[in-house]
């Protein structure tokens, strides 16, 4: 072959290499735009999926609030809201429930009725049979439910003073002024257990018992309780931190469109409330502060793992919590999720049927099937861990990877309710006290300043620590009330002290 043979044959080859260079580079092109689709797809396709299960959330799978499973169509609603086939009223078997009769002092009046001739045949003689009788017990409202009294305060010329003197009225009534103690401790009452507003009030006291006041001065009255309740409510503050045993949980609350907390802390045997800006780590180290050596119950916000982590605080995280995060895990639609919820609640089942059968095993075997329940539990929670490749490899799913990770570094936290079992389980026992007061903002829709604030979390703290006791919480706002308007000391909030 010549040298212009070869020549052509060159040009050829390079005119054929430029050809396959702008190939790969145009098929390089269109599969990094395949890719990018793919991509596109995937994540969507992911979005869709965990919409799909946020939407499915219910008050079973999250911490959202039962009343918010209404608004789900009937295949998405909770388990165990569908219409009962129990008939309406007292089931078969249920307990009578009788009022007791009123004991001999506080019957105000007699009327006896005796027959004083056969109903039969008139002419019959009769002998009275005064050990056979039957009582009927009725109870009214009386026509004027309230006493008025007036008192004067008479006045004297002073010859040697050149002026007048005026008798002074008695401490109690001039702090009270319009209201008496019990009336005040009525109105309280209205707006702590009966979520009553002010405009309620004032048409009460209006139409039942015929006293015609504003919505100012209820808003007064309100203010007089709530400085006779200020220091039962210090005291119950300051004895926070010194709690071997403490529940907390926080809950939102509306003052003139700002966001507050509401916080409570339930002790053994009383409540207390705190509206703060805050739902961060300070309101803790303001409130219990950096020396508490007790056992905090909480769910698992971040405020409390800061906290306790700050202050080396133990801390019993809500198994119930952690239960209705396990059950969404249940439901979502990744096969290896569904089944890493799965194996992981039959543990949370396992554990709380031992605590359900505490009263009926023996001190012995109920620690060893507690044991062994902890262990399943462990075991569940830290598989992927443990054996990655059941899981899909290292790159686990997002929901899995979280929840291992918390056992990792908090899983002891779930169980210290083991060796302390003072301590509950879940954090329900704080929730029930809050419900009340969740039911209040709904209905009042906040308040309006900081003495609004003040009122609220005081009448709260009464409420809920008399429930709390098993005692009249209406009694005890009229006998701190009266102690206010006195001046004596006003009663304590504790059991021991009351």
């Amino acid at each position: 072959m010549n040298l212009w043979g070869w020549i052509q044959r060159w040009r050829q080859s390079q005119a054929r290499c430029r050809e396959l260079e702008e190939e790969n580079r145009r098929l390089k092109e269109r599969n990094a735009w395949l890719e990018a689709r793919v991509r596109e797809v995937e994540s969507k396709n992911t979005q869709l999926v965990q919409n799909l299960a946020a939407a499915k959330k219910n008050s079973s799978t999250s911490s959202k609030p039962p009343s918010s499973d209404i608004v789900k169509p009937p295949d998405q609603r909770r388990k165990g809201t569908q219409k009962s086939k129990r008939r309406i009223g007292g089931q078969k078997g249920h307990p009578k429930h009788e009022h007791a009769p009123f004991t001999p002092d506080q019957v105000d009046q007699h009327i006896p009725y005796r027959l004083s001739v056969c109903p039969v045949t008139p002419s019959h003689r009769i002998i009275p049979a005064e050990d056979r009788k039957r009582t009927l017990q009725q109870v009214e409202l009386a026509p004027k439910p309230i006493v008025i009294t007036e008192h004067t305060a008479y006045g004297i010329w002073c010859q040697d003073c050149h002026c007048y003197h005026d008798a002074p009225f008695p401490t109690a009534v001039a702090r009270a002024g319009l209201f008496g103690p019990r009336l005040t401790g009525l109105v309280t009452y209205n707006k702590a257990r009966l979520h009553a507003s002010y405009s309620g009030i004032r048409d009460f006291l209006g139409d039942v018992l015929g006293i015609k006041v504003s919505r100012g001065y209820v808003a007064k009255l309100l203010r007089k309780a709530s400085h006779a309740f200020g220091s039962p409510h210090s005291e119950l503050l300051e004895l926070l931190p010194q709690q071997a045993y403490l529940n907390g949980d926080e809950t939102g609350h509306k003052e003139n469109g700002l966001r507050y907390w509401i916080w409570c802390f339930r002790a053994a045997s009383f409540v207390v409330f705190k509206i703060h800006r805050s739902r961060g780590t300070e309101v803790l180290m303001e409130i219990l502060g950096e020396e508490f050596q007790g056992i905090l119950g909480c769910d698992y916000y971040a405020a409390y793992r800061k906290y306790a982590r700050q202050c080396s605080v133990l801390v019993q995280f809500c198994l119930a919590h952690l239960i209705r995060e396990v059950k969404y895990l249940c439901e979502f639609p990744d096969p290896q999720v569904e089944r890493y919820g799965k194996k992981l609640l039959k543990g949370l089942q396992a554990l709380f049927h031992v605590l359900h059968r505490k009263d009926q095993l023996a001190p012995g075997a109920y620690a060893k099937e507690l044991a062994a329940a902890q262990e399943q539990i462990w075991e569940a929670a830290m598989e992927p861990k443990a054996f990655p490749e059941r899981f899909g490899g290292a790159h686990l799913h997002r929901l899995i990877a979280n929840l291992v990770r918390r056992f990792d570094k908090h899983g002891e936290a779930y169980f210290q309710f083991i060796t302390n079992p003072e301590i509950d389980p879940t954090n329900n026992l704080v929730e029930q006290a809050m419900r009340f007061v969740v039911i209040d903002r709904h209905i009042t829709q906040g308040t309006r300043s900081w003495r609004g604030r003040e009122i609220c979390e005081r009448i709260w703290t009464v409420m809920a620590t008399c429930s709390l006791q098993k005692r009249s919480s209406f009694h005890w706002m009229c006998a701190a009330i009266e102690a206010w308007f006195q001046g004596r000391p006003v009663p304590s909030l504790l059991v021991d002290s009351s």
